[in-house]
């Protein structure tokens, strides 16, 4: 019971951060390898608020979501549509954006290099025990799980049960087809790809909160979040959630019955045997 709670508190944690490059990927068609540097950035965020002015370090959630979705709307519309004008066909626009994000993760790392310096960082905040079912658990991750549920739980909601969110399926369907029922792809790409963002930003918060970083540990997270992605099937949000929760379970069973360092491998395995036995993610359709 103890390795299964674990395992879902990191990842409730994971599928925040894989939803964010779920909605970037599956709507704005854009496969942002700087998406893990947005998180160490909300890491950072809350590092800060929590060192300098002793308060929660949720309390940067309020100037971190809307700066991280005003950078990410900046980022699509300077750096990344001409990408898509010029691109011919959905491939192109794929190879385009990898580099692109993957030189913009190298400076966006440089910067916070620069802000920060190259050592770890870590503080004490709710680390008391609460005990559930029988057993003790951190206070900082049943809170940062509850967050994060709630935050996915938001999204589910507005992708599902609202106008905007029809149309951000419509695009993520058929970006022509959205088109020619007058819904402007383009915006909705950007705010889509903004808000995937923010998510990433916010979950980089919620992470600091019980996990030691430092300014180059994005592109681990990178990793996983893509990982979850074509995992669960591209654009897909509840093959995200399902997928990060299984990566969790996962994980946390490698580092507490094996060795934690073999953690990174236990997901690539996972990867793999998705790849093989349901190439289309677990919640993908197969190409007709």
């Amino acid at each position: 019971m103890v390795i299964l709670l674990t395992g879902l508190f990191l990842g409730g944690i994971y599928a925040l951060i894989a939803m964010g490059l779920s909605l970037q990927y599956g709507v704005a068609r854009i496969m942002n390898l700087a998406s893990g540097e947005m998180l160490v950035a909300g890491a950072f965020a809350g590092f800060w608020v929590y060192t300098a002015f002793s308060v929660s370090p949720y309390v940067a959630l309020f100037f971190v979501v809307p700066l991280a979705f005003a950078f990410n709307w900046l980022i699509y519309n300077w750096l990344l549509l001409p990408l898509v004008r010029r691109a011919k066909n959905r491939g192109q626009l794929e190879v385009d954006s990898i580099l692109a994000t993957f030189g913009m993760s190298f400076v966006l790392v440089g910067v916070m290099l620069m802000a920060f310096g190259g050592s770890y960082f870590s503080y004490s905040w709710l680390a008391r025990p609460i005990e559930l079912l029988g057993s003790n658990y951190s206070q900082n991750r049943v809170l940062a799980f509850a967050v994060a549920a709630v935050i996915c739980g938001g999204l589910y909601l507005l992708i599902n049960r609202t106008r905007l969110g029809l149309s951000i399926r419509a695009v993520a369907v058929d970006p022509r087809a959205a088109g020619l029922v007058a819904i402007d792809v383009k915006k909705v790409a950007a705010l889509t790809f903004a808000l995937g963002g923010a998510v990433a930003a916010a979950g980089g918060t919620l992470l600091s909160t019980f996990l030691t970083f430092d300014a180059s540990i994005g592109v681990v997270f990178t990793i996983k979040a893509l990982v979850i992605v074509i995992m669960g099937g591209v654009g897909d949000i509840r093959g995200a959630i399902v997928a990060a929760l299984a990566l969790g379970l996962a994980e946390t069973l490698v580092a507490t019955l094996l060795d934690p360092g073999l953690t990174l491998a236990a997901a690539y395995l996972l990867f793999i045997l998705i790849l093989l036995f349901r190439p289309q993610g677990l919640f993908g359709r197969s190409a007709l």
